[in-house]
């Protein structure tokens, strides 16, 4: 047993992916290879800095020194600061010009940005094959009608896929908001310590063109082309809580799939994956319990809450920023990604294995089919000479007598059975028989799935892929 504290989003849930990026190696790794960037636009602006230096900077972008960070900021009580005396120890000749001109915020900031740019990338593949694992479903169960459910009261007929294209759509949503962050992504880039370039323009002796060049330079050397134009110390924290609301979006999608998915598992209609040698119940051996659902919808409440945190960051923020922002967003930032990515690990490996049982669905829509026939018979009895009047009356009296028979009785729907004994509808038996056909009430389900799937949703993902 480990005697301290382990977060399970790290030992249980989230990829080693996913935890590799927001790992300490990363952090640090990016700060060095900021202050790298730093240095080698300052030299080609014109500033005097050597090859050798350069060359310094560029041998120990992952050979981080930790002990004399650790050591240094048990002094300082600053990690920047810590990590600049560290990376000087091993580069003396650099030593001098190592985070010339700028503040923390180049390094944490945008090393944080690079981090869930990176962390968005994998979201955005997990996301993808998510759509796909549930257009495959959708595909494949459009033509099975299922009880549509309103209210949690079954409601008209819809097909096991059409109601999967519900889910599509969410996580196509969730796509969308994802994928325009990637593309419209911004660093700080460099701003000085209240994000007028004062201390830069003082390095470059009142040249504005070369500051504007060495931002688009640093930017350009981290492998971006935007920024924000203008910021405090800080990039505005309101793109943090842009960001975890995009998450948030996924936990939402992912919620309302395992909800319905653990309803429609006690109905025994629908199951998750269920492996051969898992244990459902610790007391009850029988149980086939919707653990990974459960699990989904667990993490997900966490993470729909997490945006809370950046809401209120950005809006208590004074002036060009203060410092209560940090150890709130270093808990905050990367659980959200941590989380979301856990979440979309068990949404691929359940969408990718449920199991349908189409007969228990077939027998709960026969259950209720004939009250919902009532009015197709109705319809079709008056067209072949049927009063439309006598009808009605009948199938009101017939309906109640079926749902006594069933709520009190504990009997089966036998409505249409009474429907044919009946005066009324003696003569229209044949008729009735053909409303059983459960695929002549499920309207443009099966059309619906095959259109928005074929036509919309996999050209789009075709899109994004490339």
């Amino acid at each position: 047993m480990k005697p301290f504290y382990e977060n399970p989003l790290a030992t249980r849930y989230s990829s080693v992916e996913m935890q590799q990026i927001f790992s300490d190696d990363t952090r640090f790794g990016l700060w060095r290879r900021l202050w790298l960037a730093l240095a080698k636009s300052e030299k080609a602006l014109g500033l005097d800095i050597t090859d050798e230096q350069i060359s310094e900077l560029e041998k120990h972008l992952d050979d981080i020194n930790y002990d004399e960070a650790l050591a240094r900021e048990k002094e300082v009580h600053h990690d920047v600061m810590s990590h600049i005396y560290a990376l000087g120890l091993q580069c003396p000749k650099a030593k001098p010009i190592i985070h010339l001109g700028a503040t923390s915020c180049f390094v944490t900031d945008n090393s944080e940005l690079i981090q869930m740019f990176r962390a968005l990338k994998v979201l955005k593949q997990r996301l993808v094959v998510v759509i796909k694992n549930l257009c495959d479903f959708a595909l494949k169960y459009k033509d099975l009608p299922t009880l549509g459910f309103t209210h949690l009261q079954p409601a008209q007929l819809t097909t096991v896929g059409k109601r999967a294209t519900l889910y599509v759509q969410d996580f196509m949503m969730d796509l969308e908001n994802v994928s325009r962050i990637i593309d419209t992504f911004k660093l700080r880039g460099i701003k000085g310590t209240t994000g007028t370039q004062a201390s830069f323009l003082e390095l470059f002796e009142g040249d504005h063109e070369k500051v504007k060049k060495l931002n688009e330079l640093v930017v350009s050397e981290m492998g971006f082309n935007k920024w924000f134009s203008v910021s405090g110390q800080t990039y505005t924290r309101k793109y943090d809580f842009e960001i975890l609301s995009a998450l948030s979006g996924i936990a939402q999608s992912a919620s309302k799939f395992a909800g319905d998915l653990r309803i429609l598992q006690s109905k025994k209609e629908v199951e998750e994956p269920f492996g051969k040698k898992q244990v459902g119940s610790s007391a009850m051996a029988y149980k086939r319990n919707p653990m990974l659902s459960e699990r989904i919808c667990a993490l997900s409440r966490f993470l729909i809450s997490l945006p809370q945190n950046p809401a209120m960051t950005a809006s208590t923020q004074w002036f060009e920023r203060t410092l209560d922002d940090s150890a709130n967003r270093r808990l905050a930032n990367s659980e959200a990604f941590l989380t979301a990515d856990s979440i979309l690990l068990l949404m691929d490996k359940v969408t990718k294995n449920m199991v349908v049982y189409d007969k228990m669905i077939a027998r709960h829509v026969n259950e209720e089919l004939p009250f919902m026939a009532t009015e197709n018979i109705l319809m079709d009895c008056v067209k072949a000479g049927g009063d439309r009047q006598a009808l009605h009356e009948a199938i009101r009296e017939c309906s109640m007598e079926a749902a006594q028979n069933v709520k009190v009785n504990g009997g089966d729907n036998d409505l249409l059975e009474r429907l044919k004994k009946s005066e009324a509808f003696k003569k229209f038996g044949s008729i009735i028989d053909k409303s059983t056909d459960a695929s002549l009430y499920i309207g443009r389900a099966s059309v619906q799935t095959s259109e928005y799937v074929l036509d919309e949703v996999l050209p789009s993902l075709e899109k994004e892929e490339k």
